[in-house]
């Protein structure tokens, strides 16, 4: 089987083009298919996720604004989560895949929604830390090795690559990518804030 930095991203490009699925989804059908274009699409209209894709381009104007508390107040989440009507919004379904998402974020503090929200100047800083870290090893290995880190740290800080606190094994993008084939609408996580008690400000860091 192709590892992940075997993958050429042509390819992955290609079955993004074809699937509107999201990168990291289209990666791994690929490592999963050994690189097999065909093989990828089919394990990704499996998972639904190629369908899930297919319907991130239709507005989502409706939805819930949820909050949890946890630790008997010390810590504490808002989050806005929005679908295409206030039917599915009221569906105690979707409600209660909000919910699991305010656990999640408590639990796990991601601190963006997903890659495009992290910085480019902290995307910069981390690549040099890592480059720091593999300076002497041949090129063509210390790229893979960086970029092997870079995806690391989405997956620690960027909520939809984080495994999923209920399934490890599944990422939040697959829970979110299932609730949008089974409910049959777009649902976008758009936004969140975690709060903890003492924690610095920006303006203090």
């Amino acid at each position: 089987m192709k590892t992940t930095a075997e993958i050429d991203p042509q390819l992955v490009k290609q079955l993004r083009e074809k699937t509107n699925a999201g990168f990291m989804d289209c990666k791994r059908a690929l490592v999963e298919s050994g690189g097999n274009l065909e093989k990828a699409e089919a394990i990704l209209r499996t998972k639904g996720i190629a369908s899930a894709g297919k319907k991130a381009s239709r507005a989502t104007k409706e939805g819930v604004v949820a909050s949890y508390i946890h630790l008997q107040g010390k810590v504490g989440v808002l989050v806005e989560v929005n679908c295409e009507t206030d039917f599915v919004a009221r569906n105690e379904n979707f409600r209660e895949f909000v919910k699991d998402i305010t656990l999640h974020i408590a639990a796990a503090h991601p601190l963006y929604v997903s890659r495009a929200d992290v910085p480019g100047n902290l995307i910069e800083a981390e690549r040099e830390i890592y480059k720091a870290q593999v300076k002497g090893k041949p090129e063509n290995v210390a790229d893979k090795i960086v970029e092997g880190k870079l995806e690391k740290f989405y997956s620690t800080v960027c909520l939809l690559e984080q495994g999923f606190i209920k399934n490890p094994d599944a990422t939040v993008r697959d829970l979110l990518n299932g609730k949008i084939s089974e409910l049959g609408e777009n649902i976008v996580i758009r936004r969140f804030v975690r709060y903890l008690v003492g924690e610095a400000l920006p303006s203090e860091a």
